[in-house]
């Protein structure tokens, strides 16, 4: 079965990523879960993504276009990334969850992945 896991991070753990006395920690720590997910088979693909002070929402109301700068929900946590992983059950897919550098300081939301219409 296929899972996504949202890895939501704090800002304070985001701005470790451009910081040179941070970086190579929270890289080293994040290469070496990804690496660890494809020697172990499960990983199926997945992206980091850039802060969300640089995201965009749009809504449609009333057939209008309606353009925010910033993410959908203002929350403490952004949205770091996303995997996706091809394991037996859920049980599984949080061990793999737990191991995330996001675990111990954020969050991961694990969520299966939807069969297509007439495959489920």
């Amino acid at each position: 079965m296929q899972y996504v896991m949202l890895f939501a991070e704090p800002a304070s753990e985001v701005a470790k990523r451009n910081d040179p006395a941070a970086a190579p920690a929270y890289w080293g720590a994040w290469t070496a879960y990804m690496q660890a997910m494809g020697e172990a088979g499960v990983m199926r693909g997945g992206q980091g993504l850039e802060p969300s002070s640089l995201a965009t929402t749009l809504r449609l109301r009333d057939g209008q276009r309606h353009v925010q700068d910033g993410p959908y929900a203002d929350s403490k946590e952004q949205l770091g990334g996303f995997v996706t992983i091809e394991v037996p059950d859920l049980d599984t897919a949080l061990e793999w969850a737990a191991r995330s550098p996001a675990a111990g300081v954020g969050a991961v939301e694990v969520r299966p992945v939807m069969a297509p219409p007439g495959q489920g």
